[in-house]
């Protein structure tokens, strides 16, 4: 091939690289810049929404839709810098939005959950919650799933739609709650005597409260004699400390007070 006309085409081709590359610069400034004023502004937002004391959950939905929306505001910007008609990829996104939306009608199901989440209210940050049979004190309400961290100190994230189609429990709406234990009894124990003993040193348990009392009733008569439900009442901070703590202080009752321990009965056959 010519090298002359090698030479014309790179003449003529570098004036183009170069406006092409500027603009590749020019993209990346611009998309870097765009992300950091995306930060600044929801820190803005959500420290505007604390000063006027909104709900910690209304603010974090709020400022997880405004970051989705800035994010697609500055991609179309990007590429409408470089010359893509904009109003073409609009219709091209809302297009592929109902392609997807098709494919993935669970995760705009669990976006429409959180909506209703976000209005009914069932439970908000901090709160100590059983949702989609997962246990845990609530971090965040997401446009698509709430995120909880477990007593065992695990990050969890469960889809709203899944927390809408199933049982909410909310243990930190209500005052207190009660604690469920049992003791067991030998057959041959003084039963009023035990009943006695655990309601007064249970109740000398800490962070428990004093009204409504401990309860210690009969529950139930099996094969090794009668079995006591030890029922104590607490703030769900002091859930498992108090649960911990009532069980040792039932080991530690009936030992100190010589009750028999509870034996499987011998089964005895007629030869």
């Amino acid at each position: 091939m010519d090298t002359g006309r090698i030479a014309t085409w790179m003449d003529q081709a570098q004036p183009i690289l170069v406006a092409f590359g500027l603009k590749v610069v020019g993209a990346i400034a611009v998309f870097v810049v765009g992300r950091w004023l995306i930060s600044l502004v929801t820190k803005l937002v959500g420290a505007a929404m604390t000063r006027q004391q909104l709900d910690p959950t209304v603010q974090r939905y709020l400022v997880s839709f405004i970051t989705v929306a800035l994010n697609i505001i500055l991609v179309v910007a990007i590429l409408g810098y470089f010359g893509v008609e904009t109003t073409s990829f609009a219709a091209l996104v809302a297009g592929a939005g109902v392609a997807i939306g098709a494919a993935w009608s669970g995760l705009l199901g669990n976006f429409a959950a959180g909506i209703f989440l976000l209005v009914l209210r069932p439970y908000q940050v901090a709160d100590y919650v059983m949702i989609g049979g997962i246990e845990g004190t609530v971090l965040e309400l997401g446009l698509f799933g709430t995120t909880l961290t477990t007593p065992d100190n695990v990050k969890t994230l469960v889809g709203n739609g899944k927390i809408m189609g199933s049982d909410i429990k909310n243990y930190s709406a209500n005052p207190y709650r009660r604690v469920e234990l049992v003791a067991q009894l030998a057959g041959s124990a003084d039963l009023h005597k035990a009943i006695a003993l655990l309601k007064q040193e249970v109740s000398k348990v800490a962070n428990i409260n004093t009204t409504p009392p401990v309860d210690v009733e009969i529950l139930e008569f099996n094969e090794f004699g009668p079995k006591l439900a030890v029922r104590p009442h607490c703030h769900t901070e002091h859930y498992w400390q108090v649960y911990f703590d009532t069980n040792k202080t039932i080991a530690d009752t009936l030992g100190a007070a010589g009750f028999p321990v509870a034996t499987r009965p011998v089964k005895v056959y007629p030869i």
